[in-house]
């Protein structure tokens, strides 16, 4: 499994990404929603969207990305952990 997920509301939940996922299990998406994202722990993990150069997803980083756009999480050597907000 890419992540584990704790649902906080309807339209929000918690994601912890593993160190030990697989980059293969890293694909590039899109999600049918609007969402916003927020990094809660310092990584070295990143964040690309479709035609963008990767960002890093420092504590504290908040991503809005919209529905059916192409994006990625580049895989980092710590866990990832981040809170998906869907509108």
């Amino acid at each position: 499994m890419v992540y584990s997920q704790e649902n906080i509301s309807d339209n929000k939940f918690k994601r912890v990404f593993s160190s030990d996922v697989s980059e293969k299990e890293l694909v590039w998406h899109r999600d049918k929603e609007n969402r916003i994202v927020e990094v809660l722990n310092d990584s070295d993990w990143e964040f690309q969207m479709d035609n963008k150069l990767p960002i890093p997803l420092n504590k504290g980083v908040k991503l809005e990305i919209p529905k059916e756009v192409y994006h990625r999480v580049i895989k980092g050597s710590t866990d990832l952990e981040i809170v998906i907000e869907e509108y």
